[in-house]
């Protein structure tokens, strides 16, 4: 009787019945399935927090569009105005979705838009400066797929060259290099070649311009800028604009043309001038 007693308090916890230890009652198969659950369940809530922010956007930015529309219906809709979901995404996610600081920033770049006239901006009326060849977009994106605007500051004469043709170069360029953008690359990366620069080639005034235009009417456009070869003379124009990048001086980088050539490109979709 006492053996007995003993067998049947040894059978629950035996090593046949136990769920864990037997593979014959699918013990491991438990574990891996309980394991694949867990992994299951994450991978869910991972793509449910990526909906829900995906939400969250759209009506971000339906909140803005109907702001623009009831506030300001005077503004240009289409490509680029107050009802392009893609360009008030953009700016959301420049002022930390906050729709209040949205909305001023870019009413002011779609007003800036109207009034210099970037949509009739093309190769034709930009032609006499283009040509020049100061400054132009370059066949190739570098090895992140950004696409490169380069500006040869030595062709650059702002006492012979006329100050607003100079600027209508710069945006249609940029527009330019924006446009060239693959799916999910938003910047671009800018070349500043300075061999050669002198005092004549000194622009304060047109310098000032791009930084204005990169932060209030194209942020977070530009990825990187490089200053090739800076000479000496270039310095002290150098202290004078530091300043007003604020925090986007972080993005400035000098360095030579081979540093050019070997880490931003591969030895066939290097710009010519860096290679020669």
């Amino acid at each position: 009787m006492a053996a007995r007693l003993t067998q049947s308090l040894r059978l629950p916890f035996s090593t046949s019945s136990s769920p864990l230890s037997s593979s014959s009652r699918g013990g491991l198969g438990f574990g891996k399935r309980f394991l694949s659950l867990r992994c299951s369940a994450g991978y869910q809530n991972q793509n449910q927090n990526q909906t829900d922010s995906s939400l969250d956007s759209t009506k971000l930015v339906l909140e803005v569009k109907e702001k623009l529309e009831k506030d300001f219906p005077e503004l240009a809709t289409g490509r680029n105005g107050r009802d392009d979901e893609d360009m008030i995404l953009w700016f959301l996610k420049d002022r930390k979705f906050s729709v209040e600081e949205t909305i001023p920033k870019l009413t002011k770049a779609i007003k800036w838009r109207q009034d210099f006239g970037v949509s009739s901006l093309s190769k034709e009326s930009v032609q006499e400066l283009y040509k020049t060849r100061k400054a132009y977009v370059h066949d190739h994106p570098d090895i992140n797929g950004r696409p490169v605007l380069v500006v040869v500051a030595s062709k650059h004469f702002p006492a012979k060259q006329d100050a607003l043709e100079n600027e209508r170069l710069c945006v249609f360029l940029l527009e330019e290099a924006l446009s060239r953008l693959p799916p999910g690359t938003g910047n671009i990366l800018g070349i500043f070649d300075l061999r050669g620069f002198g005092l004549e080639n000194g622009d304060f005034f047109f310098l000032k311009f791009m930084i204005d235009v990169f932060y209030y009417y194209y942020p977070k456009r530009l990825g990187q800028v490089l200053f090739v070869d800076a000479p000496f003379v270039f310095q002290p124009m150098w202290q004078l604009v530091k300043p007003l990048l604020k925090s986007y001086a972080s993005l400035v980088r000098f360095c030579d043309a081979k540093t050019v050539t070997k880490e931003y490109f591969t030895q066939d979709t290097a710009p010519p001038d860096f290679t020669s």
